[in-house]
């Protein structure tokens, strides 16, 4: 289906290169044994109060905004002669070694423990992650953990801080607290929900409250309420909430409560994504702050997540799947107000797919990601003979993205795969079908309607494409019209695709605006990296080989609101 080299086809191999090298440098090291749960309070300051946190002359505050995670923040507020330094002491045992991380922002900030190790980074324009550990002395109970900025650098802000290792009292404490009670919902919108609870109670004191949504811990508290936002429209979620102490001892999961979002505009599913393709490992990436101030563009698919060796998920095979490039690129893309969608697979490159060994295996490899960043969304990418054109590896994909659908309350999950000018292939239709014989509730079946060998009618192709693809879902799940097309994505490739095709400007606005007439659910195309002019430059990685101007596909795109 795609012949020529610079494009999608292309993607996968300049990925590739030097990745036998890379490798063994981008593997993460685990820790070896388990650890306690965060003994910190307050560690994201979610409770909207700075307590137990202190700062210096009365720097500190708590914001709302950029928070790394959840709704609030720590800001310290610099001055030209104190550093706004903002800590904590907790109960800790003796001889015994605690990892302390945190999300800072700002200029020279630092994150450290009184009297031992500390770390800082210079100059972040987002949320980077700080780490260190240190070792406590013989007869140590207690340790100060803080955070400070630098003198006149400026506001700096800190969020998600966590002490992992066991809570004071010399182990000493093994009773957990009981079971929060009466958890209820005191609110709701289209993206978010209000709880409430009533206190637990401990032997030696509760420290916290984790919120979790189905499996997944979402929200860490000190007090009995919080909010939980980022969620999808019309949408059923279900809460429960667990206590901790300081000794890491956990409750026992508080009565669950189950609640549906409110109708977010748009209709349909209520999902709604303009997300253009970025790949960090590809076509001179360019700078996605600039890329969303200029074009207003929020979501991004970001390319692509293979496998690292051993059905575990690396971007690009050689790039860690937290802590570089990728990461620090989602963080500016959060801290914009906008948010990513990672797609996995692609047309080469070892994917997890085809070499999990199970679907279960692949399972847990989309979880690791899920939980990595906190995924809305997942766009498995099925191309090629080794996944598209593999039933057992087609069956094991959609087997998966059940799963993880299951464990994730509110995840959407999005397939994307190759077209004809008239609607899906053989594979594309048996792909639709093993979804419904399977159950597995895809969200958005995208397609790619551009090397098909469409000749010049980029616009009609598409269209016709897209109804051939409507049709096919009206068949295999008895939806009507406005239900199938709430279930669909386009995906194109903009200015000279690898076969020659050309989409305009003018042709990409008509697709656009054809989408939102029609109300289907995700709007992409292959690649910000190439949207930038290069009349005459042919199918490259950095440019989209016509006459057009810079980010203009991306504004074009951001306009598209189902």
């Amino acid at each position: 289906m795609r012949t020529t080299s610079l494009g999608r086809p292309w993607r996968r191999f300049l990925a590739l290169l030097g990745t036998a090298g890379l490798a063994l440098a981008g593997a993460v090291a685990l820790p070896g044994t388990a650890q306690a749960a965060n003994i910190l309070t307050n560690p994201g300051l979610e409770s909207g109060a700075l307590s137990p946190w202190s700062c210096t002359g009365n720097l500190g505050s708590v914001v709302s905004s950029p928070a790394h995670s959840g709704s609030k923040a720590l800001a310290g507020a610099v001055s030209s002669s104190d550093i706004a330094k903002c800590s904590q002491t907790v109960p800790v045992q003796p001889n015994t070694t605690y990892e302390l991380t945190g999300w800072v922002r700002g200029s020279y900030v630092y994150l450290g423990v009184d009297g031992g190790a500390s770390t800082w980074t210079s100059s972040p324009s987002a949320y980077g992650r700080l780490s260190v550990s240190f070792t406590t002395g013989a007869s140590q109970t207690s340790a100060t953990i803080y955070v400070h900025g630098w003198y006149a650098q400026g506001t700096y802000y800190a969020d998600d801080i966590s002490l992992d290792g066991p809570g004071g009292g010399g182990g000493s404490d093994t009773q957990a607290p009981t079971a929060p009670g009466g958890l209820t919902s005191t609110g709701k919108t289209s993206s978010s929900v209000s709880l409430s609870w009533n206190a637990a109670s401990d032997n030696v004191g509760v420290t916290g409250y984790d919120v979790y949504s189905g499996s997944a811990k979402v929200l860490t508290v000190s007090g009995t309420a919080a909010t939980v936002s980022g969620l999808s429209a019309s949408t059923g979620y279900t809460f429960t909430v667990k206590a901790r102490d300081a000794a890491g001892n956990t409750s026992a999961a508080s009565n669950s409560v189950s609640v549906t979002t409110n109708a977010g505009g748009g209709g349909g599913t209520g999902f709604k994504q303009a997300a253009p393709y970025l790949f960090e490992g590809w076509g001179d990436p360019p700078s996605v702050s600039t890329v969303m101030s200029s074009t207003g563009v929020k979501w991004f698919t970001m390319a692509f997540m293979l496998d690292g060796g051993g059905c575990n998920p690396m971007w690009d095979s050689n790039r860690p799947l937290t802590g570089g490039v990728d990461q620090s690129v989602i963080n500016q893309v959060r801290s914009a107000g906008g948010d990513i969608v990672p797609s996995f697979g692609g047309w080469q490159g070892s994917k997890l797919g085809a070499n999990c060994s199970s679907a279960g295996a692949l399972a847990a490899a989309l979880q690791k990601v899920i939980d990595a960043y906190s995924l809305k969304a997942i766009d498995m990418d099925i191309e090629n003979t080794d996944e598209f054109e593999n039933e057992a590896v087609q069956a094991r994909i959609l087997t998966a993205l059940k799963t993880v659908k299951a464990n994730n309350p509110g995840l959407k999950t999005i397939v994307t795969f190759g077209t004809s000018t008239t609607g899906p292939t053989y594979y594309g239709n048996r792909l639709i079908e093993q979804a419904k014989s399977l159950g597995a509730d895809i969200d958005v079946f995208t397609i790619m309607p551009f090397d098909f060998g469409g000749g010049s009618d980029m616009y009609g192709n598409t269209v016709n494409a897209t109804e051939g693809l409507k049709n096919k879902l009206k068949s295999t799940f008895g939806w009507d019209d406005a239900t199938a097309y709430a279930h669909i994505g386009i995906s194109g490739m903009n200015g000279l695709s690898d076969q020659q095709e050309n989409t305009t400007p003018a042709t990409w606005t008509q697709i656009r605006d054809w989408s939102n007439s029609h109300h289907i659910a995700r709007l992409a195309y292959w690649a910000v990296n190439r949207d930038r002019p290069c009349p005459g430059g042919g199918v490259v990685s950095n440019c989209s080989g016509i006459s057009q101007s810079t980010w203009q596909f991306t504004s074009i795109t951001a306009g598209f609101t189902g």
